[in-house]
């Protein structure tokens, strides 16, 4: 039975196909970058009932590759009816996938891409890859244009990252595969590296560690109904932001309505001519679910695992399933709570929490999503970033904008903003959010020996007030309140936002990139639900100069007090490489908390079997 947030199946996205293609939408004129599920309004989605009628709407954009047209339409796939059809002047869509290799096996075959890398000594284009970035407002030809790094293997099984091509940019139309322009700046050689990764040697392993569940696993699984212990959810899936959860309840109250990442921002901080257009919006440019890849049992995920595959478009609106796309498995946590009295023992009870999780390939780049579910009410989301650094060979001194990792071989500082959407429901959609820290008390009679400390609480009423950044002397926190409900000591019940890995833009305002991305300069922003506020830089970030999304929403100043409201929190990894990281980096974790404060009477783990 299907509900309304269930994310479209392989039929639904034919269907919506086909009704594209009755509107002209065919190739070889048009590409189309998403078809996404449209998901109903809240109260419709509340009121949904099992066996109720499912009305299904998806949401498309296309694009005619020779006048350049972008259009989003919206079908429905109960009816088969144009909802809506607008054309949008002046973007780009996302990057599709089809695109990616597309070009690198377009440029490799051109003769002028052969011819210089001829000019390198490199004689088989076959060991080459051409790997295709995106601009921003700069892009120095019109149309849909991407510029690409040229990388060589070793061997054709080598890593593909590990000998950059520097020194030399090959420049597309991405309409047409048509090559614009290669630049070469001069060929500062290739050093000899160790760049292999893969069949190496390895340490003698250490013993077989099994997790074995032989009465199987205490969550249910119905479709993408999820159920642990005192939890229930729906598990998302979208092809721009890969993995969502949504109506995240314990024993039926609301915590969050929607939970998912809107956006990533990847700036690299090295004004060289290598990496002066290298900033990625792996979501808005590219999407996360398009990128998901399948997941597999004792390497990716280990124990008693349930997966749920996904499934996205191709450009000419084809499915393309990913399998096990989804992971969701439990696993043990420690001890949840411990007291060992002098005259009756000790009383333990451990602990154990729900992982759903999904792993995403961004060419050089990996990252592995989890969100942790905890028998306290506690929710966890934390990122692994691991996977391969762009490197560039350098003469003489190295730049000052990184740190060498190999012979004549530098990796570039860069960053990695993740905007997370929280669409929160504590208790009700009836919300506000709280600024809470710690303050020093001054000297005074009352505190003589100034060890007093008091918690500073600030509502925030309107969305200027909740442009919000990081306090790690105050340990600064938000919390989400409802105040129409109320704990047996009579305080609004609340779930803490706890920040993590909370990371400063260091960027001037006036730079282009900051332009674009002007959500990466707070930790935390704060809007009231707007069913289409959803993208924090834009919809349309390919080629973008201005960032159309949280600074011009929250410029409205709009009422925060007793609302449903929407968190945004900006956090990620400021990556200063080291040779320990290279040639494939070990993981990097980052994350923030959701802990509820006052959501409950008492210690919600007290009830745990001894």
């Amino acid at each position: 039975m299907t509900h309304p947030l269930d994310p479209l199946s392989a039929d639904e996205i034919r269907a919506a196909a086909a009704i594209l293609r009755e509107r002209g939408v065919s190739r070889p004129e048009w590409r189309i970058a998403t078809i996404a599920l449209v998901e109903p309004p809240k109260d419709v989605v509340a009121g949904h009932r099992p066996g109720h009628p499912v009305l299904r709407e998806a949401r498309a954009t296309v694009w005619h590759l020779e006048s350049g047209e972008v259009v989003v339409g919206v079908v429905s796939l109960t009816t088969g009816a144009v909802l809506d059809w607008a054309v949008v002047p002046g973007v780009q869509p996302h990057v599709t996938v089809d695109e990616w290799h597309d070009c690198d096996d377009a440029m490799r075959a051109h003769p002028a891409v052969v011819e210089a890398l001829r000019g390198r000594g490199i004689t088989d284009p076959s060991l080459a890859l051409v790997d295709v970035w995106t601009y921003g407002g700069n892009a120095p030809h019109p149309g849909r244009v991407g510029w690409c790094d040229v990388w060589l293997r070793a061997t054709p099984e080598g890593n593909p990252y590990a000998h950059p091509v520097a020194g030399l940019k090959i420049l597309v139309d991405l309409n047409t595969m048509e090559l614009l322009e290669i630049v070469d700046r001069g060929d500062p050689g290739r050093p000899e590296v160790t760049a292999e990764y893969a069949g190496l040697p390895t340490r003698e392993p250490l013993r077989p560690l099994h997790v074995h569940q032989p009465a199987g696993v205490s969550f249910e699984l119905d479709g993408h109904a999820l159920s642990w212990a005192n939890w229930n959810l729906r598990v998302g899936f979208t092809p721009r932001e890969g993995l969502v959860l949504h109506q995240v309840r314990w024993d039926e109250r609301p915590v969050a309505h929607r939970m998912s990442f809107a956006e990533m921002v990847v700036p690299y901080r090295d004004p060289t001519p290598e990496h002066a257009d290298r900033t990625a919006f792996d979501i808005g440019e590219w999407g996360l679910g398009f990128m998901t890849t399948s997941l597999e049992l004792g390497c990716d995920c280990l124990g008693e695992i349930r997966y749920l595959d996904a499934v996205v478009n191709d450009s000419a609106g084809e499915p393309v399933e990913i399998r096990n796309a989804v992971c969701i498995h439990e696993e043990d946590d420690g001890v949840a709570w411990k007291h060992v009295d002098g005259r009756t023992g000790a009383e333990v009870r451990r602990s154990r929490r729900l992982v759903v999780s999904s792993h995403v390939t961004v060419a050089n780049y990996e990252y592995l999503v989890y969100w942790r579910l905890y028998l306290d009410g506690r929710i966890e989301c934390e990122v692994r970033a691991t996977g391969i650094m762009v490197t560039t060979p350098f003469q003489g001194d190295p730049p000052p904008y990184g740190t060498v990792v190999d012979r004549q071989t530098y990796a570039p500082i860069h960053q990695h903003f993740i905007v997370a959407r929280l669409d929160m429901d504590v208790d009700g959609e009836r919300n506000t959010v709280v600024m809470s820290e710690t303050e020093q008390v001054p000297l005074g009679p009352d505190n003589p020996s100034g060890l007093a400390l008091r918690q500073r609480t600030v509502p925030l009423r309107s969305e200027l007030d909740a442009i919000q950044d990081v306090s790690w002397e105050t340990q600064r926190v938000w919390k989400v309140t409802n105040p129409e409900r109320r704990n047996a000591l009579g305080a609004p019940t609340a779930y803490t936002l706890v920040p993590g890995a909370a990371i400063p833009a260091m960027i001037d305002e006036s730079s282009p990139v900051f332009r674009r991305a002007q959500a990466i300069g707070h930790s935390l922003w704060v809007t009231p639900y707007a069913r289409d506020e959803q993208w924090p830089c834009g919809e349309f970030v390919v080629q973008s100069t201005e960032d159309d999304g949280l600074p011009v929403w929250t410029a409205e100043d709009r009422s925060l007090e007793d609302v449903d409201v929407v968190l945004w929190y900006v956090f990620g990894i400021h990556h200063v490489p080291r040779v320990e990281d290279w040639p494939v980096m070990p993981v990097d974790a980052v994350g923030f908390q959701l802990k509820p404060s006052g959501f409950f009477d008492r210690n919600p783990a007290l009830d745990l079997p001894g």
